[in-house]
């Protein structure tokens, strides 16, 4: 089984099938520490799902980073806070992203400081999404930048110990949000004719 070519097209392993067909639709993890040999990215979960199969040879699509919950509780110390959010964004290339950022404070943080630092992560993601494909998303994330942007900006909100993206899962690949639009479409039509003829009486 190989990583996407974003990823070099590394080794995941091997799976076993009595035809190549089996495999497909099979998900496979592996840490970013594995695929780049570096220990220190051990904290970082990365799955993979078979699409195509040629020979014996599997090809894969990636659909999720998540950070282990071991690395996370690390992160958290009493009296400060913790600072999360999901967005879901869909990029240049139509995919839809979920997104999980989430910022440590060096102290307790207010509401209201709360709330203004969930907001530059929802800016930056959405900025980040609206510029970049499915794959430059990705790497934005595995590579830290979006994580080291928020941080940049929240900080002189209230300071911060850590920013990280915590989660980040495939929703939807182009196809099924062309197809999700479609039916949505169909569904608007029909409500709009309907308010029309409330507007009559």
């Amino acid at each position: 089984m190989l990583a996407p070519e974003q990823f070099d097209r590394a080794e995941l392993g091997e799976t076993l099938a009595e035809e190549p067909d089996q495999v497909v639709g099979r998900t496979v993890e592996t840490t970013l520490g594995d695929l780049t040999d570096d220990q220190g990215q051990n904290n970082t979960k990365l799955e993979f799902k078979i699409t195509d199969v040629g020979s014996d040879t599997a090809y894969t699509e990636f659909i999720k980073h998540e950070l282990t919950r071991d690395y996370l509780r690390s992160l958290v110390r009493r009296g400060a806070s913790k600072v999360d959010l999901a967005i879901t964004v869909r990029t240049t290339d139509d995919y839809r992203v979920r997104v999980q950022p989430v910022a440590f404070t060096t102290k307790k943080a207010d509401r209201s400081q709360e709330h203004a630092i969930r907001q530059i992560m929802i800016d930056i993601v959405e900025e980040a999404a609206s510029e970049r494909t499915f794959e430059q998303l990705v790497d934005s994330v595995v590579q830290g930048r979006i994580s080291s942007a928020i941080y940049g900006e929240a900080k002189q909100v209230y300071p911060l110990r850590r920013v990280e993206v915590q989660k980040l899962t495939l929703e939807a690949h182009p196809e099924e949000v062309a197809a999700e639009e479609e039916a949505s479409v169909d569904v608007d039509e029909e409500s709009v004719a309907v308010d029309d003829e409330t507007a009559e009486e």
